[in-house]
């Protein structure tokens, strides 16, 4: 059997301009055209993609931000044309790539199912035969016959969402909106697009949230500097990503650099003490040993979490606590810090850093990752509904 999608040697290039003389006179305005004051540059955001989708398969696309994630998504989409390349597609595309694409803020939410389902191909009678179904997911009812504009960002989502997932299209593509919802509403996504792929539909799914693309994906497309270096089963990919793009991250000691420090301060190591049965207690445990070679007053330690995209989400520092640290003396010691755990289902990398009031003593970045996997007793709902790093309390002990 033909395959759903043929992307065959698929690239993009933007031309990026800069102004060499962005202030100009008039005179010089009006003769610029002798002279041009802009420079061009070349950037090819995909450099000759290829693969196959077979109908029915969950396909999750991983990368670092500006990998060419999205550009590929949009052309997949016929939002943005290639430069070259072809694409082979036996079946009607629904795409969720931002929210209100494809809506119209001054329409009702009743308009708004008729007008993108219209987008994406659908009849009238299509659109009727899952309209109530769209709205009980969506979770909209009260408020269907409000204009859009007065909805919030996360109740477009979830009728954009429900729309693309219900209109029977035969291929569903998700870039990283999701992460606009709520947990609750995230679980919904996720068990519905698992049932879309069980029909035989076919998903692909832009995610940073590598837990989740493990649940829904069977395999997975590894996307660096617009071109792909592994495609294989999800695990596979994920793997390699860690390895080869995020070197250091899976071992710290093998990070850590060897022979004696110039530094007053080093780091020797640092190992999450509970990893194995983190979710039965919900807190996360880290033991993380130094050296010194002198006496230090007022030193402060932080450990920071970021998820594979670069996000900063969670940080926790002893100055924030009510411990005071000092180091009576030069020596190695063992330091010991708990705190509850907010992060929801994901990979994170750790880094850590410690100054006191003279200044930094060390930072080293990507040192450590852990797996935060689902856990039905804790509510995540902290993180999800925060952007950026926030700090939270922590008991810290040195020994």
């Amino acid at each position: 059997m033909k395959p759903i999608l043929e992307i065959k040697g698929i690239s993009k290039k933007y031309q990026i301009q800069s102004n060499a003389k962005p202030y100009l006179s008039l005179r010089e305005s009006l003769f610029s055209f002798l002279k041009p004051s802009s420079q061009k540059e070349e950037f090819w955001a995909l450099q000759d993609v290829s693969f196959d989708v077979q109908a029915g398969d969950t396909i999750g696309i991983i990368g670092k931000n500006g990998a060419g994630k999205s550009t590929l998504l949009k052309i997949l989409s016929k939002i943005t044309p290639p430069t070259s390349g072809n694409i082979t597609c036996r079946g009607r595309i629904a795409s969720l790539l931002e929210v209100g694409t494809g809506f119209h803020s001054e329409l009702s939410g009743r308009e708004n199912v008729f007008f993108n389902g219209s987008i994406l191909g659908m009849k009238r009678k299509e659109i009727l035969k899952n309209f109530d179904a769209i709205v009980d997911f969506a979770n909209v009812e009260k408020f269907i016959d409000t204009p859009l504009k007065h909805y919030s960002s996360g109740m477009q989502l979830r009728l954009a969402f429900a729309v693309a997932a219900f209109l029977e299209n035969e291929i569903l593509i998700v870039d990283e909106v999701l992460a606009v919802g709520d947990a609750e509403f995230q679980k919904k996504c996720i068990g519905k697009m698992g049932d879309i792929s069980k029909s035989g539909r076919t998903v692909l799914f832009v995610s940073h949230n590598l837990v989740q693309l493990k649940d829904i994906c069977e395999k997975s497309i590894l996307l660096e500097k617009g071109a792909i270096i592994y495609s294989g089963k999800t695990v596979e990919s994920i793997a390699h990503y860690q390895n080869k793009l995020l070197p250091g991250k899976v071992s710290l000691k093998n990070a850590l650099r060897k022979g004696p420090s110039q530094s007053i301060f080093q780091f020797t190591d640092m190992v999450i003490a509970n990893e194995e049965n983190l979710l039965e207690k919900n807190k996360i445990q880290i033991n993380i040993e130094f050296t010194t070679t002198q006496k230090i007053t007022d030193l402060v330690v932080g450990v920071l979490f970021s998820e594979s995209s670069g996000t900063k989400v969670l940080e926790v520092r002893s100055n924030q606590s009510s411990a005071v640290l000092n180091v009576e003396k030069e020596g190695d010691y063992t330091m010991q810090v708990e705190f509850d755990s907010f992060l929801k289902s994901n990979i994170y990398s750790l880094s850590i850093g410690a100054r006191s009031k003279e200044g930094l003593l060390e930072y080293l970045p990507d040192l450590y990752t852990v797996e935060i996997k689902p856990n039905a007793a804790h509510n995540h709902q902290l993180i999800n509904d925060l952007s950026g790093s926030f700090i939270i309390n922590s008991n810290w002990k040195l020994q």
